[in-house]
């Protein structure tokens, strides 16, 4: 059985394989990069109406006890949710968190224009790994998507509340996006290595939960593709703009942001520690 180290070290070697195929394609000339169909017409946001109008499909690691939580985590760009199972596995495994089920959805597959085009898992299309353009419409058929997931739990028994969201990197900003906007307020919501989508437009939509919900933000400060200076601009968002307080003491309310110095676009030993003593905190067992 492999250890929690040893799991930690692959998903580490995964995450900075796809960091670096992204950076890659990004540098690569337009004209070797595969494309999507050159015999489509249709557009990215064409392509995405119909790929999204279908259930998200998700890989479920089952909580090993009686089921009274659930962790929701959203990949990042070209990945899927096997990516994290071992994390989830790991983290299921102990006994503080053997009452957790986690889902963990898989992204459809569509042409990302950032990419010349390249045909991948991701929640929406990016314009420019710059993300001064977001494809407003793509993000929100996901979160429609998740809160069906939301939904699901719901519906099967699982207060909202008992129901953290996270996600990596295009996984943390849907997961932004939809814990800040949905109608139910949430246990948690876990951001790694995100960014705030929308700009401006986000305040409108926040929901009145927002300033209560309990938020753990992991970020490295040598982030080369989600750069720590983004993710510094929107702490300073939701503090100034949404009135989200720092988390303080042993209270589960609010943003617990962790800089992390050296540590790339990629899940670091010491943020996943910080955010499982988080997650302990907010998802905690109960009789």
């Amino acid at each position: 059985m492999r250890s929690p180290r040893r799991l930690l070290v692959l998903l580490n070697v995964f995450v900075l394989w796809s960091a670096f195929q992204l950076y890659k394609y990004y540098k690569l000339p337009q004209n070797i990069v595969r494309r999507h169909s050159a015999t489509s017409t249709a557009t990215a946001g064409e392509a995405q109406s119909d790929i999204m109008a279908s259930t998200l499909k998700f890989l479920t690691v089952a909580a090993r006890a009686k089921h009274t939580a659930t962790v929701i985590f959203v990949h990042g760009l070209g990945d899927s949710g096997h990516g994290w199972q071992p994390v989830a596995s790991m983290l299921g495994s102990t006994p503080a968190f053997q009452h957790i089920k986690w889902v963990l959805p898989h992204a459809p597959e569509m042409p990302v224009t950032a990419n010349g085009g390249l045909v991948m898992p991701s929640w929406f299309d990016i314009e420019d790994f710059g993300f001064e353009h977001d494809d407003e419409p793509g993000m929100l058929r996901t979160v429609r998507s998740l809160n069906q997931l939301i939904t699901a739990e719901v519906d099967a028994g699982i207060p909202s509340e008992r129901i953290v969201l996270g996600g990596f990197s295009q996984g943390a900003a849907m997961t932004l996006l939809t814990g800040l906007t949905s109608e139910r307020k949430l246990g948690g919501l876990i951001i790694m290595s995100g960014w705030l989508p929308l700009g401006k437009k986000f305040k409108a939509m926040t929901n009145d939960h927002a300033k209560k919900i309990p938020i753990f933000w992991g970020h490295g400060q040598s982030d080369p593709l989600v750069r720590y200076q983004w993710a510094q601009r929107s702490k300073a968002f939701l503090e100034n703009e949404l009135g989200i307080g720092e988390a303080k003491g042993d209270s589960r309310v609010g943003l617990e942001f962790h800089g992390y110095p050296g540590l790339v676009h990629s899940a670091g030993d010491e943020e996943l520690q910080d955010m499982q003593t988080w997650l302990g905190k907010v998802l905690p067992p109960i009789n």
